[in-house]
């Protein structure tokens, strides 16, 4: 709608009576719509990300205040961001299973369009004005990770079982992880209260605050609860998994499993093998025999994409405990009264070491 002329003739009276130009309106501009820099305005998408988001890119925000926080958000360039991007990637640690500083680059691009996000959502720019999304991520190289083979997988139970400083915590944490294809942080966050020994079900809380309940062998459920009890466990949250003074164990726990298996395995150390790939081994063997829809809920996956077919094949806890079942060669509760025949193999060995 054209301005109206009567209004514009108003404002130009009361900028004289003050003695104001628009000149003067435009150099002294509302402090509340200024831009913010970088440096202060990190800490509110800080404050407003998920405790996953903070722990994944608050290094590459904190690296993007030292570097670029002096700047206002819309003096930021995407060239800065690919510089930035580019010395990240340079100067990142080398680990076993890094990828020459690739992921950290491409956690450097995402970090910063995180950041344009919030800066877009609360008004400062407009989806053009964002540099971060004008930067390219590094493409992605393929996965490494297989399935194991049953003879490596029962090779690095062997070990796990005769080395160490506390061999029960380790057999019990490949058992759940091969059992249940869980990630690292769904079992760390395992509380009493999420064990249910009546109906050998465990609830998992994982990425993206997802949660479900996944089946395990009536065996480790009772191993776990027994784990947890003896070692302190009293409260419903309190954590399951705890070192043998009682204090609920972290991720160094995996980092020191694996790096103890790697030193008596060499080829899991050359291969750079984590917990990730007892997943994938857990979930290869169940899509071999069970199929997509229900290697897809053993997975907990809960996405809506790929194809609109997922919609029509969706598997419930039934089939799920079906497939453990025949995995494990252990009954389960809630597995189909009339189950699927089982494989000449498992990915599982029926035993579990107290």
């Amino acid at each position: 709608m054209p301005t109206d002329p009567s209004r514009i003739v108003t404002a130009r009276q009361m900028l004289a009576h003050l003695g104001l130009t628009p000149a003067d309106l435009i150099a002294h501009p509302d402090p509340s719509c200024r831009i913010p820099t970088l440096a202060e305005y990190l800490p509110l998408v800080a404050a407003a990300a998920s405790p996953g988001t903070r722990r994944t890119y608050g290094t590459y925000w904190n690296r993007m205040a030292a570097v670029l926080g002096h700047l206002r958000l819309d003096e930021v360039t995407a060239s800065d961001i690919e510089a930035l991007m580019r010395q990240v990637t340079a100067t990142a640690r080398s680990r076993r299973t890094g990828r020459q500083g690739r992921h950290a680059g491409e956690h450097v691009i995402a970090a910063a369009r995180a950041v344009y996000r919030r800066a877009i959502a609360d008004g400062y720019l407009t989806p053009g004005d964002s540099p971060a999304h004008r930067v390219a991520k590094p493409r992605r190289l393929p996965n490494p990770r297989r399935a194991l083979r049953p003879e490596e997988l029962q090779d690095i139970n062997v070990v796990a079982r005769t080395s160490g400083n506390d061999v029960i915590l380790d057999a019990l944490l490949l058992r759940l992880h091969t059992e249940t294809a869980c990630r690292r942080g769904g079992a760390l966050a395992l509380r009493l209260v999420d064990l249910d020994t009546a109906h050998a079900l465990v609830r998992l809380t994982e990425k993206g605050g997802t949660l479900r309940w996944q089946p395990i062998t009536p065996t480790l459920a009772e191993r776990l609860l027994e784990h947890a009890q003896a070692r302190g466990g009293v409260l419903p949250t309190d954590r399951l998994l705890r070192y043998r003074n009682g204090q609920p164990i972290s991720s160094r726990r995996y980092d020191h499993l694996w790096r103890r298996i790697g030193e008596r395995l060499p080829w899991v150390a050359a291969q750079g093998i984590s917990t990730h790939w007892l997943r994938h081994t857990t979930l290869t063997w169940v899509e071999r025999h069970f199929g997509y829809g229900v290697a897809r809920a053993y997975a907990g996956h809960t996405d809506r994409r790929g194809p609109a077919t997922t919609t029509y094949i969706k598997a419930d806890l039934h089939a799920v405990a079906t497939a453990l079942a025949a995995m494990t060669g252990q009954p389960h509760a809630l597995a189909d009264a009339q189950p699927q025949p089982k494989p000449p193999t498992r990915c599982l060995e029926p035993g579990l070491s107290r």
